[in-house]
């Protein structure tokens, strides 16, 4: 079985420093000027595997609806071993209960089943209904999503936190393909160099504490 942590980081900007040192001097702190130009922005999408914490699959995209998102579960998919059971960890925005995520499961399962029809009945009647569909823990494809306001139970989010700060904090981009690049570079740095399995810290007894 898989374990695949997934999300969308959206609005990631090309922000080019009017005047930008990349330079670092020991002992010295890096200033950073104030003036700076937006040269667009980018919609991240990655996946990220828990047993070994690399990133199976990622997409850089001018938009995050339900179509970006199931692409990103098929180029998950297509990194795996055919009909591999598959766990997909995301949080409950909208895109991820969506009638597009669940067909695209339900043909990738064989369902036979009527799915309903969204808003009216069955299964894609309500985001309830397809979240508990989704949910099946006798599907092949199943999804975890996280609570509300729990979105670091999701380890995507520690994987973009690193991205930020080792990529993109203080950087300078002329343009939204040069962002890209760098994402594409750390990427590769990170699955080579970096990625290791996370070791929770957070017990259950420290839950209940907040």
């Amino acid at each position: 079985m898989h374990t695949i942590c997934l999300d969308e980081k959206t609005g990631i900007q090309a922000i080019e420093r009017k005047f930008f040192n990349p330079v670092s001097v020991a002992g010295i702190p890096r200033k950073a000027e104030f003036e700076y130009k937006r040269n667009g922005t980018l919609d991240l999408l990655a996946a990220r595997e828990v047993a070994d914490a690399k990133i199976v699959h990622f997409q850089n995209s001018s938009t995050h609806n339900s179509k970006d998102f199931v692409q990103l579960l098929q180029g998950v998919k297509q990194t795996l071993p055919e009909k591999a059971a598959i766990v997909f960890i995301a949080d409950q925005y909208c895109t991820h209960l969506s009638e597009e995520v669940v067909c695209w499961v339900a043909q990738e399962i064989g369902f036979k089943g009527d799915l309903g029809k969204k808003g009216r009945k069955g299964i894609l009647q309500s985001k309830e209904s397809r979240r508990l569909f989704l949910e099946k823990s006798n599907h092949r494809i199943q999804f975890f999503f996280t609570p509300k306001h729990c979105s670091w139970m999701n380890q995507i989010e520690n994987w973009f936190s690193l991205l930020t700060r080792h990529a993109l904090k203080n950087a300078s981009f002329e343009s939204v393909k040069e962002l890209e690049e760098r994402i594409i570079q750390y990427i590769d740095y990170y699955n080579k160099c970096l990625a290791k399995p996370m070791n929770w810290r957070y017990t259950v007894s420290k839950c209940m504490e907040t």
